[in-house]
């Protein structure tokens, strides 16, 4: 089975998702050691609360290099809710700067009369890159669930996999660009169309040991 490193930062519900991978065949490494996110065949970036902090944290445990050298080397990798958010430049929650792995800004959902913030619950995803392998085997406008009150908004729009509408916002609810993989929702809370997902990222990780025999 492949080993999945699964950062520690002290910012999301880390078991959660290992659960899931579990459950889609994968072996999860919760780890903040920079060996053992290079030694793993896959990279997971959670996260769960504020910008800021976030990308302290990474940067306190010296994994912002790590973390750009994983996706610029090709071995896939997977964001999930603030760890999309924070591989972009900058966030209109916070003042520190992103990871800026991807170009484009975090913004906050503008008020509307009768508009919840945060989102807060199950929406349908609409899927700008159809094809994506993130997307295989689970039909159009699936429901997954979110919680969030800012959302990416991509310099390119065409790294944007899937959106979603809250309100009258249309918004950015996923990116795909190569290796790397990020998701604004939470695939781990979002039932079996969520546990698919899971299972279609570890479809795309050959483990070191296949592919040394290759």
């Amino acid at each position: 089975m492949p080993t999945i490193a699964v950062i520690d930062y002290d910012m999301g519900n880390l078991h959660s998702v290992c659960k899931g991978l579990e459950k889609a065949g994968a072996t999860p490494k919760i780890t903040d050691s920079t060996i053992e996110i290079e030694q793993a065949d896959a990279v997971i970036l959670p996260g769960v609360g504020s910008f800021d902090p976030a990308v302290q944290h990474l940067r306190t445990r010296n994994l912002e290099t790590p973390i750009k050298q994983i996706i610029a080397s090709g071995k896939p990798f997977l964001g999930i809710c603030l760890g999309l958010q924070i591989l972009f430049e900058s966030s209109e929650e916070g003042k520190e700067a992103g990871l800026g792995i991807l170009a484009g800004k975090v913004r906050r959902f503008k008020s509307e009369p009768s508009l919840t913030i945060p989102q807060m619950g199950w929406n349908q995803l609409q899927f700008t890159q159809p094809k994506h392998l993130l997307w295989s085997e689970i039909g159009s406008q699936p429901w997954v669930y979110f919680v969030h009150s800012y959302y990416v908004d991509p310099t390119d729009s065409q790294v944007t996999a899937a959106t979603v509408t809250h309100g009258n916002q249309t918004v950015t609810a996923a990116v795909g660009k190569d290796n790397l993989m990020a998701v604004q929702f939470h695939p781990e809370k979002s039932s079996t169309i969520g546990l698919q997902i899971l299972s279609n990222f570890v479809s795309k990780v050959i483990p070191k040991n296949l592919a040394l025999a290759n």
